[in-house]
């Protein structure tokens, strides 16, 4: 019997965080994803304001486009494996935290069980999930909204992102004997 996944399948994981050092934490993350994952890439890191929960610090927030042979669920509990790992609490939905790993989009699948929802709902909603997104696939298509992310950007009405940190700061910096 076929995989409905492919063996090799390019995924994006949304990082943010409010708490702590979130670009050493990114970078944390981004080493742990490795053991599962190829980090083919990561978007520079965007200041937003907080989302759903207004009374607590500004997040960062940036996105990795990875590589992965895990099938999406597999992939959302090693996601979810790094957060506990790096002291992940969440003591309220939209709530200030160290880490979050969403994972935003797998292939171009659209999948809904009780655990997993792709594309990452709400991201049509966010720009600090679409801002870091575009800046590494612009053309990257929504499947179930029928737009790129250029696009569902282009059309929000709230915005929460303040700023782009400088293009030289990166949560992670992929050594030359990587590639």
């Amino acid at each position: 019997m076929k995989s409905a996944f492919p063996l090799s399948a390019e995924a994006y994981v949304g990082l943010g965080a409010n708490l702590g050092n979130p670009e050493e934490t990114f970078g944390h993350a981004l080493s742990s994803m490795e053991t599962f994952s190829e980090v083919l890439g990561v978007s520079g890191l965007y200041r937003s304001k907080p989302y759903g929960f207004s009374r607590q610090p500004d997040f960062l927030n940036a996105a990795a486009r990875i590589r992965t042979r895990l099938d999406p669920l597999n992939l959302l509990r090693k996601l979810q494996e790094v957060e506990k790992n790096l002291g992940k609490v969440v003591e309220r939905e939209n709530g200030p935290r160290l880490i979050d790993l969403d994972l935003l989009f797998y292939e171009d699948k659209a999948l809904k069980t009780d655990d997993l929802t792709l594309p990452h709902p709400e991201i049509h909603k966010r720009d600090f999930v679409l801002k870091p997104l575009e800046e590494l696939n612009p053309d990257l298509f929504h499947p179930t909204r029928k737009k790129t992310i250029s696009e569902l950007l282009k059309n929000l009405d709230e915005k929460y992102v303040s700023g782009k940190l400088s293009k030289d700061v990166t949560p992670f910096q992929k050594s030359p004997e990587r590639g």
